[in-house]
């Protein structure tokens, strides 16, 4: 097992010194990022972590600045280097941020949190206790809430920032130790896969009403008028880079497909009421409302599945039952969300491809017959 990076960490704030450090290319990087998402739709890149081994095996932290001209540019091609296994954990949000500020997605990954999950330790294991239970080290948590944006970054900043890379090394090769007896590697590596190409695709949900619970007591009219409103949302907060609850909030949205106001001065009168409507957008707002999108007719419904709960309560106990066999978590194998997809019209969403239907589409093919 390798020794944990323990090395003081560098501050990196000249591009080249980025480039000449990673120039002989090591055959895995440790990476983090710190961000802030706050008052914006787009993760604010503030900081990326790197750690690695240099040809003569010392271990070294760098702690890049991004907000330095030409930074992200010396990023990028580390990012996008084939020859560089990227060792993450939980990495979604800081593949969104990376994308955003360097314009690549870090590639190929192993994501220590999704290995942790089918080695069979746990669902959504934080770093801090993965650390801790994969190598006894207990790392401090009093960084968590810390400006990142802020310049110079105090000791404290700087020491957190580097114990989120100097352990990824001894996790990674402890989680393949587990993972190889069981020839899940090859899984690991799909779901990390599956990681990248949602973040490179930086598609907004296609059916974004389903996740709404109040969407399932709207009639199909008013589901289908929700949806071009959130879909509306999603692309102007997108293009004004804001907080899509700040552009409309779910309550409004709801009710705004619920009332289905007819012109300006009923959508007024609707906004009046609540205190943080959009009314400046309002006209935007009432002509995404009355525009049918093309693949309406084949939206699903968001529903609560009163009529299906028998059936869907089948499903989960034979996934329990091959989770048990398989030594994981149900929510590893398949979540009840993807669940309902699959039962909604038979289709094998793109999150139960791959070597979770290898596993349940046997057990599961009377079921989905009926």
């Amino acid at each position: 097992m390798t020794d944990p990076v323990s090395a003081a960490p560098h501050w990196i704030n000249d591009p080249s010194s980025l480039a000449a450090s990673l120039a002989h290319a090591p055959a895995r990087v440790a990476l983090d990022t710190e961000f802030i998402r706050e008052r914006t739709y787009w993760p604010q890149l503030a900081l990326v972590q790197v750690a690695f081994d240099d040809d003569d095996g010392t271990s070294r932290v760098l702690l890049v600045d991004p907000l330095v001209p030409g930074m992200c540019d010396a990023l990028a091609p580390v990012l996008r280097d084939p020859r560089m296994l990227k060792v993450m954990h939980s990495p979604s949000e800081d593949l969104v941020a990376l994308r955003h500020a360097c314009g690549e997605v870090p590639r190929p990954l192993f994501d220590t949190q999704a290995a942790a999950a089918v080695a069979g330790i746990g669902v959504g294991v934080g770093y801090q206790k993965l650390v801790e239970q994969l190598t006894g080290v207990a790392l401090a948590k009093g960084e968590t809430r810390s400006d990142w944006l802020r310049r110079p970054l105090s000791a404290a900043q700087l020491e957190y920032a580097a114990d989120d890379v100097r352990h990824l090394f001894e996790m990674h090769d402890a989680l393949r130790g587990m993972l190889e007896p069981l020839g899940r590697v090859a899984w690991v590596d799909e779901d990390a896969a599956r990681t990248v190409a949602n973040a490179q695709a930086e598609a907004g949900e296609r059916w974004p009403h389903l996740s709404l619970r109040s969407a399932q007591f709207l009639d199909r009219d008013a589901q289908l008028r929700l949806l071009r409103l959130l879909r509306w949302r999603e692309r102007h907060a997108r293009e004004s880079d804001l907080p899509k609850s700040w552009v409309l909030d779910n309550e409004l949205a709801v009710a705004i497909a619920r009332q289905a106001p007819a012109d300006a001065s009923a959508l007024d009168a609707l906004m009046q009421a609540h205190p943080k409507a959009p009314r400046r957008l309002a006209d935007a707002v009432l002509a995404s409302l009355h525009a049918p999108a093309d693949d309406e007719a084949d939206a699903p419904m968001a529903r609560d599945n009163g009529g299906d709960r028998q059936r869907l309560r089948a499903v989960q106990q034979v996934v329990t039952a091959q989770a048990e066999a398989l030594g994981i978590a149900d929510g590893t194998l398949a979540s009840r969300r993807w669940l309902e997809a699959l039962l909604e019209d038979g289709r094998w969403p793109d999150a139960l491809q791959g070597w979770r239907r290898a596993q349940l589409e046997p057990a599961l093919a009377s079921l989905l017959a009926r």
